[in-house]
């Protein structure tokens, strides 16, 4: 396995979230973060545009988010419009996909079954999709991927709702897909799935799938790896 750094962070406003990726994803290309990272966290209420962009798809006036104080973000990542808030898993890899010889294609399917294998810990038959990217349990999206890829490392990533309010889904097509029903794997166990076992797991599964050896750093210490080495 390659060794890679993992970064465990609490909720974390998306657009510092979004500044510290582009960060890393320079100092990756550019030597200065000698190994793949991997960022867990939750985000407080967001919408984010991809690169399709996805306006058309919010279905209700953007005064209503404003007045909720929920943000709209375009952003470069694959995809349409979609939602992050509390409750839900997001997992940022920046990994650098020649030096891993990982295709994008083939990238983007670890991280379905990342999740897939994640809701399995639960006996939840989650499965991907190769035409609406993500993960699924019947007809109900459980999570969704979109990343980008600037010069060979990815960024963005991915977003498994684990107990979310799934109200703001309701304001959207998401992804695109119209009467797109979600679901959580609270609702779908229907008990408390702790957030702490779904990091664990979805960890454990992406080091398997990433073939990624993951050592734990913490925040000080790859602000100077990316800021300052």
């Amino acid at each position: 396995m390659r060794p890679g750094y993992l970064l465990d962070l609490p909720q974390t406003d998306y657009r510092q979230a979004l500044a510290l990726q582009h960060r890393a994803v320079a100092a990756r290309r550019d030597g200065r973060l000698a190994r793949d990272l991997v960022v867990m966290l939750e985000h407080p209420p967001v919408f984010t545009l991809g690169r399709r962009g996805g306006r058309e798809n919010l279905l209700v006036p953007e005064e209503v988010l404003a007045a909720k104080g929920i943000s709209i973000v375009p952003i470069e990542r694959g995809g349409d419009i979609t939602y992050h808030g509390p409750g839900q898993l997001v997992v940022y890899p920046i990994v650098d996909l020649n030096a891993a010889q990982l295709a994008v294609v083939a990238f983007v399917g670890a991280l379905e079954q990342a999740m897939v294998a994640t809701a399995a810990h639960w006996d939840l038959p989650a499965r991907g999709d190769a035409v609406h990217r993500g993960a699924w349990i019947g007809q109900r999206k459980l999570g969704s991927v979109g990343i980008t890829v600037r010069r060979g490392i990815s960024f963005h990533g991915l977003a498994l709702n684990v107990s979310t309010d799934l109200t703001p889904f309701t304001w959207i097509n998401p992804c695109g897909i119209q009467a797109c029903a979600m679901t959580t794997l609270s609702l779908e166990t229907g008990a408390d799935v702790p957030m702490t076992t779904v990091r664990r797991e979805m960890a454990r599964h992406l080091s398997e799938l990433l073939d990624l050896e993951f050592h734990t750093i913490e925040m000080d210490k790859l602000r100077f790896l990316i800021d300052h080495a």
